[in-house]
């Protein structure tokens, strides 16, 4: 049995349904139909077209009307997806009224239609990313303060470093997508303009009118009316795709932390377990962090797209050649794979496993050395830096060469006993009491949460 063409094998894996909703076929078209018709409305409140025309156009302005698979392969020939569809769309307001379909788009160009559909579309977008972005903070805040005290290894350079706590790492995560909200609202309102200026820029053919009719298109789509046409300016849109490539990053920091706490050797962490997730083929015993894939995948995807969307921003004059082309599909990747790793980031973390006991036996994996500076800290009040640094030196080198727990050779130290009882070296040496300021992060990073949401 035949299959119709797309990506059904992946694109419940790497993108959300109502991304993918946006960006079919049938939300492009609409996108620019809902254009035309506004157009129509504008005019005809102008009164540079008769108000009989408006009805006629906004009937046939609806996708389902329109044979896309004809359209595609008309865009071959004719270079946009705006000229065809307009003349269809010319077609289709002929069968109901020969008269009105003197009356479409009169006075704009091509990539009016495109890029203002386009904006239309990535309003839809933007809201499915804020919303999953919220609910994703939500998610986030609660595990950062249910584990705002729950010790864990710091690791740097890949090794064991003193003690952090899970929320403190979860908090970091949080504090990274809160910036991109917040980037998100300030670039809005430069997003979410209309393009409209004619041939070349100016409006020319429509004359007096060409300003009031602007406003009043603008009005129709609830679209900002910026200070002039930007059709080969491609600012707003590299801005947007730069903000979702800071989130794509953002989320691939998350799911690699995750992928490395699930590794065996650590097992701190775990993806939510599900029937059928993250198997192998061949080893039963497997668990593998199939999400986590997801994020680090978009992470790693997202980049080369920007590169295109940056590379393609010194348009030619008035109007691009090619240049404007390369973006046709690259910003709709971008919003899709952003889209499918929140998606997989929002049930990793609402699902999120933690094995606290593990974290405290792994803490201990180092007998103690990753407490040594909590102790080098003390005692350079008492002895100077240098020389509490170099006896802590001295005794991390031997509890390693005799496989012993630091606290046993500092308990055997008369220089260290001479200045620490036994009580304050026990205390130095657990973990829970040296996790510095971790809890003020994870307050301070729910609190932004808090205050964007409100």
């Amino acid at each position: 049995m035949s299959q119709p063409p797309g990506n059904q094998l992946f694109d419940a894996y790497f993108t959300a349904r109502g991304m993918r909703e946006v960006f079919c076929d049938k939300g492009r078209v609409q996108g620019m139909l809902d254009f035309e018709a506004a157009l129509a409305r504008a005019e005809a409140c102008v009164g540079i077209i008769p108000q009989a025309a408006v009805a006629p156009i906004e009937a046939a302005c609806q996708a389902d009307f329109y044979d896309f698979q004809a359209l595609g392969q008309a865009i071959a020939l004719a270079g946009n997806s705006a000229i065809p569809l307009v003349k269809a769309l010319g077609k289709q307001i002929s069968l109901s009224d020969a008269a009105a379909e003197r009356h479409v788009h009169l006075g704009a160009t091509s990539q009016d239609v495109m890029d203002t559909g386009l904006v239309l579309q990535l309003r839809d977008a933007l809201g499915l990313i804020e919303t999953d972005l919220s609910r994703l903070g939500v998610a986030l805040a609660r595990q950062a303060t249910a584990h705002q005290t729950t010790p864990l290894a710091g690791r740097t350079w890949l090794q064991h470093a003193t003690p952090v706590t899970l929320g403190m790492k979860i908090a970091g995560w949080l504090g990274a997508l809160n910036r991109s909200r917040q980037r998100l609202r300030e670039l809005k309102p430069r997003l979410l303009s209309l393009q409209f200026g004619g041939a070349s820029g100016t409006l020319a053919a429509l004359g007096e009118n060409a300003w009031p009719v602007a406003q009043a298109l603008a009005s129709e789509l609830t679209l900002n009316l910026p200070e002039q046409p930007w059709h080969t300016q491609r600012d707003r849109l590299v801005e947007f795709a730069s903000v979702l490539g800071l989130i794509a990053g953002s989320l691939g920091k998350l799911g690699r932390d995750v992928s490395l706490l699930m590794q065996t050797e650590a097992a701190e962490v775990f993806e939510p377990a599900a029937a059928g997730k993250g198997g192998s083929s061949t080893m039963p015993h497997k668990r593998n962090p199939v999400g986590a894939a997801v994020l680090i995948g978009a992470a790693t995807r997202v980049p080369g797209l920007l590169a295109t969307m940056y590379s393609a921003m010194p348009q030619e004059h008035e109007r691009s050649l090619g240049l404007w082309h390369a973006e046709w599909e690259t910003l709709p990747e971008i919003c899709c794979l952003v889209s499918g790793a929140l998606q997989q980031a929002l049930a990793l973390v609402e699902g999120l496993e933690v094995d606290a006991a593990r974290m405290r036996r792994n803490l201990d994996l180092t007998q103690g050395l990753v407490l040594a500076e909590a102790v080098s800290i003390v005692l350079a009040q008492r002895l100077g830096r240098d020389a509490a640094h170099h006896l802590l030196e001295h005794c991390c080198k031997k509890a390693v060469a005799e496989q012993r727990h630091l606290r046993a050779v500092l308990g055997e130290e008369p220089q260290v006993t001479a200045e620490l009882s036994a009580g304050e070296l026990d205390r130095l040496l657990d973990p829970a009491h040296y996790l510095g300021q971790a809890q003020r992060w994870v307050e301070r990073a729910v609190a932004e949460h808090t205050e964007l949401s409100a």
